[in-house]
């Protein structure tokens, strides 16, 4: 017999309006993200993030500002002034998608020279968000990992993580509308930071926890919930991408509005130790997914 429960709501689930930082670059996974993060935390505050890294321009702009190798440094000053201007541009088209999503947002627009994902973390170490919110391509494999500015930030951030794969099918838009959360258990303290924040941050939305081919002590209820216990598509669990396929193939036949794991710890290489659970999530999913560091259990306890 399995079951589901709603959170029980306490003062701050009631009232407290959620902090978002958004990374936003002006493409359209990003924009998309928007528009999905507002679906699922209505009526949140965020800050538009955007990082830039100078010299900033097109080749077009880049033609027009040229003047020769005598004036090189007029040149450089140019690239700077004129790529300042476009990153506020940008950010402010953020701002505008936002406001339309529902979300009161203000631009923060940042210099970085590369690194954008491990900035984008720093920065949310300074503004403590009770989210990051990041887009996706949808990539799998390989593709997925090698330069993913989302894979990035999933590793270092400090705070939860709602990557928003891009495109999401016309179903997976409307399942994000009114689905209900699905939350991977495995009785871990991992696990228990990832349904602590899954509560904070989806006060009326439906919970539900599943585990993959656990023993029986996970599958018991806790608190109000009670675990849906799953066997693993194609045999035992034994991989990370298995139980990510399985977590996937449960939130599709739910419609379920998004997917909540949670991982170890805060390290370059903790996705590695981890079996890349987390991530293989991210790369299955095909719907939102919030991954949950094991630094925030404390906090979100």
């Amino acid at each position: 017999m399995t079951s589901t429960g709603r959170p029980r709501p306490g003062p701050i689930a009631d009232t407290r309006v959620a902090r978002v930082l958004v990374g936003y670059d002006g493409s359209l996974p990003a924009s998309a993200a928007i528009e999905v993060g507002a679906a699922l935390v209505p009526r949140a505050q965020a800050w538009i993030g955007h990082l830039w890294t100078p010299p900033f321009a097109s080749e077009a702009l880049r033609r027009r500002l040229w003047k020769g190798t005598a004036a090189i440094d007029e040149f450089v000053d140019a690239i700077e002034r004129e790529g300042a201007v476009e990153a506020n541009r940008l950010a402010a088209m953020g701002v505008t998608l936002a406001a339309a999503a529902g979300w009161e947002s203000e631009a923060l627009v940042e210099r970085t020279y590369g690194g954008e994902g491990l900035q984008f973390t720093q920065l949310a170490e300074r503004l403590s968000p009770d989210l990051m919110l990041v887009g996706s391509r949808g990539l799998g494999g390989a593709k997925a990992v090698v330069g993913s500015v989302s894979d990035t930030v999933v590793h270092y951030a400090a705070r939860p993580v709602l990557v928003v794969a891009h495109p999401l099918l016309m179903a997976e838009r409307a399942d994000v509308i009114d689905g209900p959360v699905i939350v991977g258990w495995d009785g871990s303290t991992g696990a228990q930071a990832a349904l602590a924040a899954a509560t904070r941050l989806f006060p009326t939305r439906t919970l539900e926890l599943a585990s993959v081919d656990m023993d029986t002590r996970h599958t018991t209820a806790t608190g109000d919930y009670e675990v849906i216990s799953l066997a693993a598509e194609g045999g035992h669990a034994t991989a990370a991408r298995a139980v990510a396929e399985t977590l996937a193939g449960h939130a599709r036949r739910r419609q379920a509005a998004a997917v909540v794991v949670g991982s170890r710890g805060r390290s370059a290489i903790r996705e590695v130790l981890l079996g890349s659970v987390a991530v293989a999530t991210l790369h299955h999913a095909h719907r939102p997914v919030i991954v949950v560091p094991h630094a925030t259990a404390s906090e979100a306890s």
